[in-house]
């Protein structure tokens, strides 16, 4: 059966989002923002946008506006050359992301109607204001958090802080997903995302990132980002719970937070540790241990192993006390 041709809804809907048609050349808004061309360009690569020629009429007021607004921000100080590269990369990689996912689900809900081009069009009139509205306090009510997480800390001001780091892994995920249809492993991923996100917010952490079959938390609270991991290891345990089979690795220490990310050796060792728990384990570094020390966890020294980059690492496994 053939796929209905939305292309016919497509001026529209860009119309909608841009504010109105193209009009403008880039040579034409860099002009008009009173930015350099090679700047204008360089932030449009930045964001993740393909490349247009300087005559292809591509461009609307909005994008005039956008670099006016980038313009301030340095002119303000807030910007520097290298924070602007950092601010509007990852402004493109999320934000495509999120549009993707957003248009894909759209598409879906259109492909199902009658009518799909004319279901696209209301789509974009009643259902994007919503998102758009919604999108902006998310982003405040995040911005709020950090704000409050960050000047309360003693690390304010610092990219390093001492951070609680866990990655947790399906077990099997590679056999497992060979025996499932495409929508069955998209379901399976998303529940197993949701609810580790669940258990990690109301643990009082926060979802770093989702790495396929693995998703990486911090906490400042080194024990309820362990009581995190072992109900997550415990339920995958459960064979009446529809939660995969996971293990996970929790390393202590300073961290270094960027652009929403963290790195540093206690994200390397966290790793490590998951590569070689065992199922339904939760490993833990010397640093863990020692800060878990007098908490009601039982913690088991394991023997040293050799993983990539540490040479002599020192396991412990943890669990919750047996009654």
């Amino acid at each position: 059966m053939d796929e209905p041709d939305l292309s016919e809804a497509l001026d529209t809907v860009e119309r909608y989002l841009l504010g109105s048609a193209p009009t403008l050349t880039s040579v034409q808004v860099s002009e008009q923002a009173g930015v350099p061309l090679e700047v204008a360009q360089e932030l449009w690569r930045l964001l993740g946008f393909a490349h247009q020629p300087d005559d292809a009429v591509a461009f609307t007021e909005a994008d005039v506006q956008a670099l006016r607004y980038t313009h301030d921000l340095v002119q303000l100080g807030i910007l520097n050359a290298d924070r602007q590269a950092a601010l509007v990369r990852t402004w493109g990689r999320s934000f495509a992301r999120l549009a993707e996912w957003q248009t894909r689900l759209l598409t879906d809900v259109a492909l199902e109607s009658d009518d799909p081009v004319g279901q696209v069009t209301d789509l974009a009139s009643e259902v994007l204001p919503r998102v758009e509205a919604l999108q902006d306090y998310v982003w405040r009510r995040h911005l709020a958090s950090a704000g409050n997480r960050l000047m309360a800390s003693d690390a304010a001001g610092s990219d390093t802080s001492r951070l609680a780091v866990v990655f947790v892994d399906i077990v099997g995920f590679t056999s497992r997903s060979k025996e499932l249809t495409d929508a069955e492993l998209v379901g399976w991923i998303e529940h197993f995302e949701a609810e580790c996100s669940g258990l990690v917010v109301d643990s009082g952490g926060r979802v770093i990132k989702n790495i396929g079959d693995e998703v990486l938390y911090v906490a400042e609270d080194l024990r309820a980002a362990a009581e995190a991991a072992l109900t997550m290891t415990a339920r995958g345990a459960d064979p009446d719970d529809e939660f995969p089979e996971v293990r996970a690795g929790l390393a202590y220490g300073d961290v270094v937070s960027r652009l929403g990310d963290v790195f540093g050796p206690t994200v390397n060792i966290a790793s490590r540790l998951t590569s070689i728990a065992r199922p339904s384990s939760v490993l833990v570094d010397q640093g863990a241990h020692d800060a878990l020390d007098g908490e009601p966890f039982e913690l088991r020294r394991l023997r040293r192993t050799s993983v990539k980059g540490y040479a002599h690492l020192q396991p412990y496994v943890v669990r919750r006390p047996r009654h």
